[in-house]
This record gives C-alpha cells, structure tokens and sequence, in this order.
C-alpha cells in the first residue's frame, strides 16, 4: 500500500495529459484534429435524432394500441411508425456516409 501512495505522490496526474497510456484524448490536449472534432458533432447530433426517432416509433405503437379499432388512427399510427423507421434508416445512412466522408476523404 505504501508503494501505491509513493507512486501517486511522486508522479501526480497532469490536468490534459494522458498518464495512464490508454489512449484517452482529453479536451484541449492537442490530440484532436478538426476532422475529429465535427465528426463528433456530427455523430452526436445523429444519435440525438436517432433517439428522436425511436421515441417516434413508439409513440407510433401506443397510438396504435389504443386505436380502438379506428380506421383512421389505425392508420395515423401506422404512418407514425413508418416516419420514424424511415427516419431511422436515414439516420444510419447519415452516420455511415458522414464518417465514411469525413475519415477517407477528408482525413
């Protein structure tokens, strides 16, 4: 144990710097490149929408649950569903093209 707090206090952690050698790029260390940096922007925003379209589809799925047997919300639902699956495909198709785009072209 004696070793351990030795260590520590001898080699205190750098605020910014990787000292554990795993890898982890801290913000404002110098690592990230602007390829990097909108590839996350990007990437976020696509999973926000993501998440906004699978809270889509199952609203989607209440409504048609509690259609009652009414053509016209059965109908209501079932487009709710098919908007958000379609918005989900275009969603994965966005996070592929964006990161296919932005790490063999431009990176």
């Amino acid at each position: 144990m004696k070793d351990i707090i030795t260590k520590f206090a001898a080699d205190p952690a750098t605020p910014g710097k990787d000292t554990t050698g795993g890898g982890i790029n801290y913000v404002g260390d110098g690592n990230d490149t602007l390829v990097d940096n909108i590839t996350n922007v990007l990437n976020g925003v696509i999973a926000v929408l993501g998440i906004v379209c699978v809270v889509v589809v199952i609203i989607g799925g209440i409504n048609y649950m509690t259609s009652s047997g009414d053509a016209g919300k059965v109908k209501k639902a079932k487009d709710t569903i098919l908007y958000g699956l379609i918005g989900m495909i275009i969603c994965v198709l966005a996070f592929a093209i964006v990161n296919f785009v932005l790490k063999n072209i431009l990176g």
